[in-house]
């Protein structure tokens, strides 16, 4: 089962997300695949990512990875990729074809993928090149999450509504 939460920053995405990915891991520990590339020097950013870890360790097992996500993905495993937003920053310079290739390749593996994506869609088209190819390549991502995925839930004050 592949499944998308979709919204807002701050929204409950991940905890809903979480929620969903230890449910259909039942008596196994689902893994949890961070893809924040923690090379930009934002200590801010490294005490979420810390604080993050220390609340899932007991329920997840974690692996980090910023930009190939399918090798890591093993038959009848529930993973949790958090998030894809972060794994788009990662790969900004890839070409669309090699980005739609990865969520392919996620979307043919046999395993449980719960996907998490922010919605950065709703402000005003950005005055530079490289945040308007960003929330393009966002929305054309979110669309393709959206057709691979068996449900797809958007996201807001924390709650989930079903859109699939």
């Amino acid at each position: 089962m592949k499944i998308l939460y979709y919204g807002g920053q701050k929204s409950g995405k991940s905890r809903l997300a979480e929620q969903k990915a230890l449910s259909l891991a039942k008596a196994q520990k689902p893994y949890y695949i961070a893809t924040y590339d923690n090379s930009y020097g934002d200590s801010e950013m490294a005490e979420r990512i810390r604080r993050h870890r220390t609340e899932r360790k007991a329920s997840f097992l974690t692996i980090e990875e910023t930009r190939e996500l399918s090798r890591h993905i093993q038959e009848g495993e529930t993973y949790l990729i958090d998030c894809m937003s972060m794994w788009l920053l990662n790969r900004l310079d890839d070409t669309e074809d090699s980005l739609i290739a990865e969520l392919e390749r996620l979307a043919d593996k046999e395993a449980h993928i719960i996907f998490v994506l922010n919605d950065v869609s709703a402000g005003v088209i950005p005055l530079d090149a490289a945040s308007r190819r960003y929330v393009d390549l966002s929305g054309i991502i979110g669309q393709r999450l959206a057709r691979l995925c068996d449900e797809v839930y958007e996201v807001k004050l924390g709650l989930g509504i079903r859109l699939k």
